[in-house]
């Protein structure tokens, strides 16, 4: 195996010497080897399927219209994303930590590294096809440099922006932000109002929240050549018995809460309704 010969006779001593040493030389080598190199194996299948992974991903993400942009995987973020999946909505995330986006592949999302205030990564997260974006990065200054950058992108963009304080709130609503959040003010109205409405707040989650339930809360939009455009409330109700439209809110902004049997629809209009799985379903398919 090693070729010894020494260039002299050894004593019986110096011969178990050499074998003690050359065997445990061998030895050694071939433990370090059996070790690393199944090691340096995994390691290179492991990256292989990351890389593999991540252009499926980006193929996957390229392919997204109407889809949501979810900036910031924090525990909002996390919360947000949970709901989505839960909802069946498609969406994309943005964190600069490759922790976190790490954390969030895992979990089965689209995410990607990157600053979501710079433009080419908004670009790269299909932003001009995307729905609406939510703002969920960690401080109001983020959120309103992002607001400003998505809008530049795309003028008619819904966002979502999630604000600290209030003078956060009123910056980011200049900037174009069409719904600000402050999860503190959220929390604490949600507490008030169970402490003193404790059932109503219970119905209004389980009806807006939990698809297990017979009975939800949806909003649907009417298209503009469905089925239902330019035909009444009262129509409607009549054809799904026992559902309930809540309120109409125009394209330009207007909203109808409990609106007459003879309001009138047209396309655009976002529907907030009330009734069964199959029939939310089925008005759905009719918004068409």
């Amino acid at each position: 195996t090693v070729g010894y010969g020494e260039v002299h006779p050894l004593s019986p001593a110096g011969r178990i010497f050499s074998i003690v040493l050359i065997v445990g030389g061998v030895g050694t080598v071939l433990y370090i080897l059996t070790t690393l190199v199944p090691y340096l194996f995994e390691t290179i299948e492991t990256e292989f399927g990351i890389r593999l992974g991540r252009r499926r991903m980006e193929t996957k993400i390229e392919k997204l219209s109407n889809h949501f942009i979810l900036c910031g995987f924090g525990r909002v973020g996390q919360e947000i994303a949970s709901m989505f999946k839960q909802e069946g909505i498609k969406f994309v995330v943005i964190d600069t930590d490759e922790k976190v986006v790490d954390k969030a592949l895992e979990s089965g999302y689209l995410a990607i590294q990157g600053d979501a205030t710079e433009e080419d990564v908004l670009r790269r997260v299909k932003i001009e096809q995307a729905r609406a974006l939510i703002a969920a990065l960690g401080s109001d200054a983020d959120n309103a440099y992002l607001a400003i950058t998505a809008r530049g992108l795309k003028p008619d963009l819904h966002i979502i922006a999630r604000a600290e304080t209030e003078e956060g709130a009123k910056k980011l609503q200049r900037v174009g932000a069409g719904h600000i959040v402050s999860p503190y003010t959220i929390g604490a109205k949600r507490m008030a109002m169970l402490a003193v409405r404790p059932t109503a707040v219970d119905f209004v989650e389980t009806v807006l929240l939990s698809r297990e339930q017979e009975l939800l809360l949806e909003e649907l939009e009417i298209q503009e050549d469905s089925a239902l455009s330019r035909i009444n409330t009262g129509e409607i109700e009549e054809r799904f018995p026992g559902m309930r439209i809540l309120a109409v809110r125009r394209k330009d902004g207007t909203l109808l809460p409990n609106p007459e049997s003879k309001t009138i629809l047209k396309g655009g209009d976002r529907l907030v309704t009330f009734g069964t799985t199959q029939q939310l379903q089925d008005l759905e398919n009719c918004c068409r």
